[in-house]
């Protein structure tokens, strides 16, 4: 807006630029306003990166004018038009952008309409942002909105598409495009017309850079990704944030330059390991198959300089007939290692490939007809064949072996991989069976520490989602966790089990955060950690950081479960319609997942949407075969507003149950409680709290107000003397 002339300042001999408001639109009150208001927002601003205004004042006619600083140079606009530009000067050109924007944020001044044609690279390189003519001070009042729609529409964040209140973020979205586009040549949204580009901008996702840039660091496309998120919660929630990953990835590039990597910029391999297809005559034979793909996947979690999608997500496409290039891309990876497994008795026939998701060509492929003896070495040699044709650099212990083995015994290995099948099948029958294997895997080799952590991560979730009672449980996982850590104190994956244990038995809260810290040092890309570090985090009532690490596993682990248990969380942080949002993305990939249907019932509780809170809750008992907490709050939903008459047959069934099986004391105070029978839910709660009931901590931080205690003195004096937060 506004029209801009050089011109020469006589009294300080510099050369200026005037922007003038044309004078055909002086006579519009409301484009007079914006126009002042872009001086007094950016000459509040005193930075290297902005740019910099000297006056404000008016003819003798009555027009508008800003001096501002002229500049030598060339816009963004023309940069991108002229030529490809280097992905180490992208890098310098968006820090530079997002340093001023950083202070402009800081003056709680948001730009709103951040375009290449709105920022001036200068001779000597430094970006200057200007035309704040679109700012907002955030606090103040709104301006009233002109014909059309401000801001221009291929660089608007979706709100701003909508019409919607707007913050810095709106900032970061337009950083983002810019990113994109400096990165391609083209902005990522392309609508023929307003319209279609609006529609892009809200709805649809953008190609993939590396489809379009092979040379893009995998972290760079990260950074893009989660700027470009439609959720603006997704997104960085300051521009010093993404100005700190710039900056480190171009120290990265630096550091990699000094070493003599010269020419294009390091690309960070990516790879996912789908499950081994299962060739043998016995369909029992599965588990070796998700087995190998499990340790290499392991092993090549431990490589730095390799991204690995997390072995959830890349099971979700377990016999689905889907093209090898959209799994990547859907997995975020450049490369996908697939294969087969064919075992007759001690006989082994492996197939292994390697293929580019860009052209679906195979990169590497290897056949190995073995004895089972050779297992480990086949591991070994798959995962060497794969660090070489990514280029992965090997440092340290890592040239010596890869794969780090916490077994010879071929037997013990064995029974060690069906016992990870049978436990993620998670349910009852698959915890006890996986018991069995752990068990005779420590027969085999007593010094196993993943097979002790196995045996330990089985007792536990029995306790929470299988019929044994925490007392049967929670010790004998303790015991077999301290033999883990007795043999290897390095491994995670112990460390996490150690502190779910004092999370949910023990209620030990300094114990529990001491140990989960010390599990994510140890295995930062483990999801399963994150998750139930954010349970723990969401019991301390400290949800945002609740939220943060249920974040980060569906980073990790973005096709997975970890969609759910964020859900979870935003909604115990009375996030509703977040929350919500999570878990129907979540049940469009995966229908027939009760925990979800579980939670977002509770959800429509919580809001009052009773008929959809009871068909989900039916829903949840239904796919479950009638998980206990499911049975009870469908008890609960329906005596309260639905059918009595199905509460009571469902009631009389769980009783029934717990005749012959374990049934948590939670699930009878959520029942009675529902009921208006206190006597009977204090009586429960003290029996829960004996019991060590896992799901007791839950009920002080439920949003569901029918599902809360009620101010009993009893209940707090006994609550309090547990220790529960």
């Amino acid at each position: 807006m506004g029209i801009v002339y050089r011109a020469v300042d006589t009294k300080l001999d510099r050369d200026v630029a005037i922007k003038v408001l044309p004078k055909h639109l002086s006579s519009d009150p409301e484009a007079t306003k914006r126009f002042i208001h872009e001086a007094k927002a950016a000459s509040a601003i005193d930075h290297s990166h902005i740019g910099t205004i000297y006056e404000i004042d008016e003819t003798d006619d009555g027009i508008t004018f800003i001096v501002m600083a002229h500049y030598e140079g060339e816009t963004l606009r023309e940069r991108i038009d002229r030529e490809e530009i280097s992905v180490e000067k992208v890098l310098d050109i968006a820090s530079q952008i997002a340093s001023g924007l950083s202070k402009a944020h800081q003056k709680e001044i948001v730009h709103r309409d951040i375009k290449p044609s709105n920022i001036i690279i200068t001779g000597d390189g430094e970006v200057k942002i200007i035309d704040f003519g679109l700012a907002k001070l955030t606090g103040r009042t709104r301006l009233t909105k002109e014909a059309g729609t401000l801001g221009t529409a291929a660089y608007m964040s979706p709100e701003q598409a909508m019409g919607e209140e707007v913050d810095q973020r709106c900032d970061i979205f337009s950083l983002g495009v810019i990113i994109y586009e400096m990165l391609t040549g083209d902005p990522p949204f392309k609508g023929t017309h307003e319209a279609a580009l609006l529609y892009e901008v809200v709805h649809e996702e953008p190609q993939l850079i590396r489809d379009l840039r092979s040379n893009v660091p995998f972290e760079l496309d990260q950074v893009v990704k989660k700027a470009l998120a439609k959720d603006k919660d997704e997104r960085y929630k300051r521009a010093g944030d993404i100005l700190l990953e710039l900056d480190t990835i171009k120290k990265k590039i630096e550091s990699n330059t000094e070493k003599g990597v010269s020419g294009e910029t390091e690309v960070i391999p990516s790879i996912a390991v789908l499950p081994f297809v299962n060739m043998s005559p016995d369909p029992e034979n599965e588990y070796f198959g998700d087995g190998l793909a499990e340790e290499l996947i392991n092993a090549f979690t431990q490589l730095k300089g390799l991204h690995v999608a997390a072995r959830t997500s890349a099971f979700t496409f377990r016999g689905r007939e889907t093209d090898i290039r959209e799994i990547g891309k859907k997995l975020d990876v450049s490369t996908i290692l697939e294969g087969s497994v064919r075992k007759a008795g001690n006989r082994l026939r492996i197939t292994a490939q390697l293929i580019n998701i860009t052209d679906g060509y195979h990169l590497w492929s290897e056949r190995y007809d073995r004895e089972m003896d050779d297992i480990f070495t086949i591991q070994d040699e798959i995962t060497t064949a794969i660090v070489e044709q990514l280029k992965v650099e090997l440092i340290g212990e890592q040239k010596e072996t890869i794969v780090k083995r916490s077994t010879k015994n071929l037997e013990a290995y064995d029974l060690y991989l069906k016992g990870i099948y049978y436990w993620n099948k998670l349910t009852p029958d698959g915890f006890e069976r996986s018991r069995e294997c752990f068990d005779k895997a420590i027969e085999k080799d007593s010094h196993y520490a993943l097979a002790y952590v196995g045996l330990a991560d089985s007792y536990w979730m029995s306790s929470i989602w299988g019929n044994l009672s925490p007392h049967q449980t929670y010790p004998k996982a303790r015991e077999a966790v301290k033999k883990a850590l007795e043999i290897d104190d390095t491994l995670g994956e112990a460390h996490a089990s150690l502190a779910t244990i004092h999370t949910f038995y023990d209620w030990n809260w300094e114990a529990a955060e001491r140990e989960f810290k010390r599990a994510i040092e140890l295995a930062p890309a483990s999801s399963f950690t994150r998750v139930y570090y954010s349970f723990y985090l969401n019991l301390r009532r400290r949800y945002d950081e609740a939220i943060s690490q249920a974040r980060k596993a569906q980073e990790l682990d973005p096709i997975s479960s970890c969609n759910a248990h964020l859900g979870h969380r935003l909604w115990q942080a009375r996030r509703y319609d977040e929350a919500i949002e999570e878990f129907l993305k979540w049940l469009v990939i995966e229908p027939n997942d009760w925990f979800s249907h579980h939670h977002l019932g509770e959800l429509y509780l919580a809001k009052s949407m009773f008929k959809e809170a009871i068909a989900e809750i039916d829903k949840s008992v239904e796919l479950s075969g009638g998980v206990p907490l499911n049975v009870a709050l469908a008890v609960m939903a329906h005596y309260r507003f639905g059918d009595k008459d199905v509460s009571e047959r469902l009631f009389e069934s769980l009783k029934k149950r717990a005749s012959h099986e374990y049934i948590q004391p939670m699930c009878f105070i959520i029942i009675n409680l529902a009921r208006g029978e206190m006597d009977q839910a204090f009586e429960w709660i003290k029996k829960a709290s004996e019991e060590r009931d896992s799901f007791l901590p839950w009920h002080r931080v439920t949003p569901v107000d029918c599902m809360n205690f009620p101010n009993d003195p009893r209940v707090d004096e006994l609550l309090d003397r547990l220790g529960l937060p």
